[in-house]
């Protein structure tokens, strides 16, 4: 370790039996800690070795590659060509240490490089190329953005990894078009742009997919929200409320939103509509999820986020979550859609209860004042960029008029989500269609915060053992389901 160096962080990931070691490293000279990647178990001489096969291996074959041929279908193409080749060079060598070094060749020379080292951490949220010239960032998730040792040695192998990328998914980046959003098939958000639209060099932005979606237990751990804020969504939830949580770009919307389906009931039947997959609900739900497509190069077969809503509505769905709310008909149909009793939950992107309000209420989206008083609930996320920290910053009812009324706001300074309102709309629909008052409800939700507690103490952050969990609750305690009934 150099002078002025310190270890933030270390652990190991296995890619395809290939061993990586990962340090964090914050250094005196640096704005920014390094992350650094290591390979272990391929010594720097079979490094050199690897890299004479894969010379004689792109002389013999590099010829027969098809430009429709897909990465997956390259790579099993030449697995058989490459073990050849390895056999040559490593006579000795086992299965497993053969299959290693040819899931190494196929990384670095026919997938994405290092990038599918990076694409494996599950600590990672974001990885992003800016150019040939520096190094490939990312964004950490406990130590926010970060440098890596990781550099794509030219503009063309960047340009070659969008092509790669967009022909998986049958998508296309030329001079002519060079701007592309896909996804890999891992589900992974992906954007590229191409030089001189970005003027330092071609780009690539990949938002990870969770593969472990968060849950309201992960949620109360990381103290993003407070006991009695989930305890609030819970009762929500249970009784059919409708919620939208809105908040800035990576403040964690969808993620609440995910949350919050923790609390589903079984005996519902659950439509989701996202543009890509991202919500992850109990497998012993019933849950139907739909997706967006967009059109072809002649500009058909789009099927866009109203078509899906529309279509929603004949499925006999109980609860509708919508990944995002953008515009004025699909955000009036999901109204219409609360006012004729079914329960939606969706995201917006705002910064406040009363931005949420406006945004509702004023072009582009437009809706009349009044057809707020459908929704019950908005939840404010916030994600301090300097931190990184994400908390939940505002939560509160909706009242007849439409206006937003704070229930609970976030104190930065303590770092608290406190109370600072009674619920009263909240607590006069319960009183209307169910017949508790107000010292049930809040008997209920103290009961609901003991819950959470023991879920949180157990650590029981699994989204499926949550689904089970609430469903022997609801057999349990089947009261107070406002439409529902017992």
């Amino acid at each position: 370790m150099e002078a002025g160096q310190k270890i933030i962080d270390a652990y190991e990931l296995n890619v395809n039996d290939i061993v990586v070691d990962v340090t964090i490293i914050s250094k005196e000279e640096e704005p920014v800690p390094l992350y650094s990647i290591s390979i272990t178990n391929i010594s720097d001489t079979t490094k050199l070795i690897l890299e004479k096969i894969r010379d004689e291996f792109v002389a013999e074959e590099t010829k027969t590659l098809s430009e429709e041929a897909s990465v997956y279908d390259i790579q099993e193409q030449f697995k058989e060509k490459i073990l050849k080749l390895l056999a040559k060079y490593f006579p000795s060598a086992d299965k497993k240490t053969m299959d290693m070094l040819i899931n190494y060749i196929l990384q670095q020379n026919i997938g994405l490089g290092n990038l599918d080292i990076l694409l494996k951490d599950t600590n990672l949220e974001e990885i992003v190329i800016n150019s040939s010239k520096e190094p490939v960032w990312v964004y950490h998730r406990r130590y926010g953005w970060l440098k890596t040792n990781v550099v794509v040695p030219s503009e063309s192998r960047i340009r070659h990894y969008s092509t790669s990328i967009g022909r998986d998914v049958g998508k296309e980046i030329t001079i002519l078009n060079p701007l592309m959003d896909a996804h890999l098939k891992t589900g992974d958000r992906v954007n590229a742009t191409l030089s001189p639209i970005s003027s330092k060099g071609n780009t690539i932005t990949i938002r990870k997919f969770a593969v472990k979606p968060w849950t309201i237990t992960d949620f109360i751990k990381e103290r993003t929200i407070s006991y009695e804020g989930a305890a609030l969504m819970w009762l929500a939830v249970q009784n059919e409320m409708s919620i939208i949580v809105a908040g800035g770009t990576a403040s964690g919307k969808t993620s609440m939103l995910n949350a919050i389906a923790n609390f589903f009931p079984p005996n519902q039947r659950i439509i989701s509509i996202e543009d890509t997959r991202e919500i992850m609900l109990p497998s012993i739900l019933h849950w139907v999820p739909l997706e967006t497509r967009l059109p072809n190069p002649e500009g058909k077969g789009g099927i866009e986020m109203l078509d899906l809503i529309v279509n929603a509505l004949r499925m006999r769905p109980d609860r509708i979550v919508v990944g995002e709310i953008r515009r004025r008909k699909e955000a009036e149909v999901l109204f219409e859609a609360m006012h004729t009793g079914h329960s939606v939950y969706g995201t917006l992107h705002a910064n406040n209860v009363r931005e949420t309000v406006n945004r509702l209420t004023n072009p582009p989206i437009d809706l009349p004042k009044q057809m707020l008083s459908a929704l019950s609930l908005i939840a404010v996320q916030h994600i301090n960029r300097r931190t990184g920290r994400r908390r939940t910053l505002q939560i509160a009812e909706v009242l007849p008029n439409g206006d937003g009324r704070l229930l609970m706001q976030l104190n930065p300074i303590k770092d608290s989500l406190e109370i600072v309102n009674e619920p009263l709309a909240i607590i006069e629909t319960l009183s209307l269609y169910t017949g508790l008052q107000k010292q049930d409800v809040y008997a209920d939700m103290q009961s609901k915060i003991k819950i959470l507690k023991w879920m949180a103490a157990k650590n029981i952050n699994d989204v499926n053992k949550i689904g089970l969990l609430m469903s022997k609750y609801y057999h349990n305690r089947p009261f107070m389901q406002i439409k529902g009934g017992a």
